[in-house]
């Protein structure tokens, strides 16, 4: 991408005082004639423009036939001109000077070549006149703040004014949204669809909004993520400056027809492990639904983020309190203890019949008296983090007084209050007073619980400190560049296992000693240098998996051994794998015993270099225990990576084993992280196993893989 917009560009966008609609019409129900019709009609505090060749007036309001012949100045022009005639358009509202666009029609890039050819000539001529855009084949652009209250949009109708943003690669997904948010009194702050974000990106929107005093909650959907780490720099300036949740929505978490890796670490890290790996790692919370995107949003746009996971459960039915309680615990939340305190109050005003231990049952006949007191007491206590409320509607309750008086109770707490009044046409009257009052409402306690989560969740995103990459300036970057250098000049893609060791070894990352035979004698002699016992290795880039074709003997303790092994490897391979060219035959030390982990890397063209740590040897992929992390990372996330492993009690010692190395693994994680982000002509990287050996005796390279992928020296 380019330059990145200035807030005063994206500023323009969301706040114009005159707007000229290019391309309207007079048919009602079309998409030019509603996109200045909504302008007008929905409190637009400027000034609009209709310009239209054909007509006098549209909608009572005098039509200019150009852009170019309105006598005053103007701030923006919405574009809804057939995309044939854009450039056209665009080289009159640069010519007038206009300095922000919205591009509504269709018919760009996304048809093909001939579309991407107009959007290029459409972009070409707004950079020359300095006309930022939003576009082309959008919905538009809403903007609630009463200041402006601009609705250039083609949807059927203005958003109440919230505090959460809406970024939308899709038009028709807005439309849909904008309908389900109507249904649940859900307001908007600014609601933008973007479309194919020819010039103004949703970075550049992302930018904006940390900064935007009427937004508190960011959402955002996409269908494709091409600015991977600007995307992660600007949350995490979000989180960091203004500590506002961003939420996404990315569509495409299956990858059809995808080419085979050529090692492990490539058929590992697909790109959605790595988008739902490097959303984590800059903070983002990512959503499976619409639905879920929305739960989590009012969670965090209308009440306090959670302090902590202990909640307390308040219920007039027994049975949804357990589902709750079951939910809560499954969702990572702990029931809060009350205080004598509580418990006292509780015990004062609730039957003897009521459960007055978490989660409290209020019993089927309560009503508003019973829901305050226990509600208003459990928020009060210091034990309790946060409160979620069920209500079933039984004959006798008063569904319409106790949403109300929840409400008054949300407001006079600082604390999360969540709620579940279960049911559909009965409970409506009160869900609405919730809904109206910005009380978080869920239909089903599970979804109250997941929210409660997701909150607790931003908290940590929030608050935790990423640290600082290490660099490590023992690295003889002259070797690795001799080691590219001469790959470069035979045309390969590939290092020969050799090359791949010695640039482990300029990286200082720990190997184990070895030597490359072309005889069985040569395997002898190293072998007696070495010392014994010694693994022998076919090397050959025609077998990618040494051990499935026989191309790996372990514990040879002989000379006499190491020589009949050389033999029947290479009897092996050739057997195993017609036609393999076998280059030589590795010579190592065995290493003894140790846990074998995997560390690689791989370029993913949103996010760059990817790191992946996991449980090594032959059934990496069987196990598929491994997490990756987008280059570069602190040690504290190398650390948190590997703690996450199911493999990582058998690393830290469990049922007497002895603790492995721990520290001297992260250091290797942290020099292929370093490698990664210096030596982006790896395309896959695959250090497999590498050998974590007890606590103070370090770890070791048994074997290694690269793949490259571009060789040309890229900046570092």
């Amino acid at each position: 991408m380019g330059k990145r917009k200035s807030r005063e560009q994206v500023h323009g966008i969301f706040y114009p005082r005159s707007v000229a609609v290019v391309g309207t019409n007079r048919g009602r129900g079309t998409v030019p004639f509603d996109i200045f019709y909504n302008i007008l009609k929905d409190g637009f505090q400027g000034t609009v423009y209709p310009v239209s060749p054909r007509e006098k007036s549209v909608a009572g309001v005098k039509a200019y036939k150009y852009v170019i012949d309105i006598d005053d100045d103007l701030d923006m022009a919405v574009l809804v001109f057939p995309s044939t005639v854009a450039h056209l358009a665009m080289e009159q509202i640069g010519k007038k000077g206009i300095k922000s666009a919205i591009i509504i029609s269709a018919g760009f890039r996304e048809i093909g070549e001939a579309g991407m050819k107009r959007e290029q000539e459409v972009k070409a001529i707004a950079d020359e006149y300095g006309v930022s855009f939003i576009g082309p084949n959008c919905l538009g652009v809403i903007n609630t703040d009463p200041e402006c209250s601009f609705n250039a949009s083609f949807a059927r109708q203005m958003p109440a004014q919230g505090n959460i943003a809406f970024l939308s690669q899709s038009g028709a997904l807005c439309t849909a949204v904008l309908d389900y948010a109507l249904a649940k009194n859900i307001g908007f702050s600014k609601f933008v669809s973007f479309g194919n974000k020819a010039d103004i990106s949703e970075i550049d929107l992302l930018y904006y909004l940390k900064d935007d005093p009427k937004t508190r909650v960011i959402l955002l959907y996409l269908e494709e993520v091409t600015e991977g780490k600007a995307l992660m720099d600007v949350v995490q300036e979000i989180l960091s400056e203004r500590g506002k949740p961003v939420l996404i929505l990315k569509s495409g978490r299956t990858t059809e027809g995808a080419t085979a890796a050529a090692s492990h670490t490539g058929s590992l890290a697909g790109s959605d492990e790595v988008c739902n790996a490097a959303f984590r790692q800059a903070g983002i919370i990512r959503c499976e639904t619409i639905e879920d995107m929305f739960n989590y949003a009012i969670s965090m746009a209308y009440q306090p983020i959670p302090e902590g996971k202990r909640v307390a459960i308040v219920t007039n039915a027994g049975g949804p309190g357990v589902l709750a309680t079951d939910r809560a615990v499954h969702e990572g939340l702990t029931l809060a203890r009350f205080s004598e305190k509580t418990a006292d109050i509780l015990k004062k005003s609730l039957p003897h019949t009521a459960n007055l231990k978490n989660p409290v049952d209020l019993i089927g006949d309560a009503k508003k008296d019973r829901y305050s007191a226990a509600v208003s007491s459990i928020l009060g206590d210091d034990g309790v983090d946060g409160a979620l409320v069920i209500l079933t509607p039984q004959s006798m309750t008063d569904i319409r007084s106790i949403a109300e008086e929840l409400c008054s109770i949300g407001r006079r707490f600082p604390k999360p209050l969540y709620t579940s009044f279960m049911g559909e046409a009965d409970v409506s009257e009160g869900v609405e007073i919730l809904q109206r009052h910005h009380i978080p409402h869920y239909s089903l306690p599970e979804d109250m619980c997941q929210a409660f989560s997701q909150a607790c969740l931003f908290a940590e995103l929030r608050d935790r400190d990423p640290g600082q990459p290490t660099l490590y300036d023992d690295v003889d970057m002259d070797r690795a560049d001799q080691i590219f250098a001469t790959v470069r000049e035979e045309g390969g893609k590939k290092l020969s296992m050799d090359q791949s060791f010695r640039l482990l070894d300029a990286y200082r990352i720990p190997l184990l000693p070895y030597g490359l035979a072309g005889s069985e004698a040569e395997a002898a002699a190293l072998a007696g240098e070495i010392g014994f016992p010694i693994v022998l290795k076919v090397v050959s880039e025609d077998v990618i998996h040494k051990s499935d074709a026989g191309g790996v003997l372990l514990g040879l303790d002989s000379a006499e051994k190491v020589r009949r092994g050389y033999q029947g490897i290479l009897e092996s391979v050739r057997s195993s794998v017609a036609g393999a060219r076998v280059e030589a035959v590795l010579v190592q030390k065995m290493a003894g015993d140790g846990e074998e982990v995997i560390i690689g890397i791989k370029q993913d063209p949103s996010f760059g270099s990817v790191v992946l740590v996991g449980i090594g040897g032959i059934y990496v992929e069987i196990f598929r225990d491994f997490v990756v992390r987008v280059a570069p990372f602190s040690r504290g996330e190398a650390r948190a990576m590997v703690q996450s492993l199911k493999l990582f009690p058998l690393l830290s010692g469990v049922r007497g084993r002895e603790p492995r190395d721990i520290e001297s693994l992260l250091t290797c994680i942290e020099r292929v992280g370093q490698l990664a982000r210096q030596r982006p002509e790896i395309a896959e990287l695959d250090i497999n196993p590498l050998l974590v050996r007890s606590q103070g005796r370090g770890a070791v390279v048994a074997d290694a893989r690269v793949v490259l992928e571009n060789l040309e020296r890229k900046e570092r």
